[in-house]
């Protein structure tokens, strides 16, 4: 009997993390964690209604306790970790550079970085240790990795380190057969949507709506990502609304 494969999705219970674990569900038992009850339970019910299995999980990514306990109930409800979308973030509020809060630029790089780290780090120690040993990580990057939007200096420093967090465990996943690529996206239909209609700060200073994708869109390129062999895997990925600002922005 083929061992049932095991995702685990941060930040699950909205948004992209949400249509992600939905789409993943088709393939894998998920793993939904989040800071609150109730919104990853109608994660669940959505992948319960389209056939598939999921855990939803209360957990704060920034929480070094709360993600051992985690990673230590995967382990020994499931066993092993086939793969870990590292979804989950924080956007503070807009600031000029010398405005922003420290409070803000913390909580920024508390859970875009350190979060993604102690739940990769988590993830990649469960995947070496596994029999059979190996596993897939994904990190959501953001196109604000590659090129920032004005009064955004935390959130595009935080998914710049991603980056490097990446390529870091790209390298050292090597030799235990564990691969780790990292998808920037731009301009999904979250709740930001309606701000992008009315428009966004450009480069120059000037506001213009900007187009959005379907999150349908975003959760089939993870699905990309996540289908392919351990033999192969998509280093990085941009998917990003037709249309955005984004390829010559500044």
């Amino acid at each position: 009997m083929e061992q049932q494969r095991v995702a685990l999705v941060t930040g699950a219970g909205s948004g992209i993390g949400r249509a992600a674990a939905v789409r993943l569900s088709e393939a894998y038992v998920v793993v939904l964690a989040g800071r609150r009850t109730p919104p990853l339970q109608e994660t669940a019910a959505l992948i319960e209604a389209g056939g598939g299995s999921s855990w939803p999980r209360t957990c704060d990514v920034s929480d070094v306790e709360a993600v051992a306990t985690l990673f230590t109930e995967v382990e020994a409800r499931h066993g092993r970790l086939d793969l870990l979308f590292n979804n989950a973030g924080y956007g503070p509020p807009k600031a000029r550079l010398d405005e922003i809060e420290l409070r803000h630029w913390k909580r920024t790089l508390d859970v875009n970085v350190t979060g993604s780290f102690l739940c990769a780090q988590a993830a990649f120690r469960l995947m070496r240790r596994q029999d059979p040993p190996g596993g897939r990580i994904i990190n959501n990057g953001s196109v604000a990795s590659q090129t920032p939007r004005p009064w955004q200096g935390a959130y595009t420093a935080s998914k710049h380190a991603l980056s490097g967090l990446t390529k870091a465990l790209s390298l050292d996943g090597r030799p235990f057969g564990i691969a780790c690529g990292q998808i920037d996206i731009g301009n999904a239909a979250t709740g930001q949507v309606g701000e992008m209609a009315r428009g966004m700060m450009q480069a120059d200073g000037s506001v213009r709506p900007e187009p959005t994708m379907d999150l349908d869109a975003v959760a089939e390129a993870v699905w990309l990502m996540a289908r392919l062999p351990l033999e192969a895997h998509v280093q990085s990925m941009t998917v990003l609304a037709s249309g955005m600002p984004f390829v010559g922005r500044g």
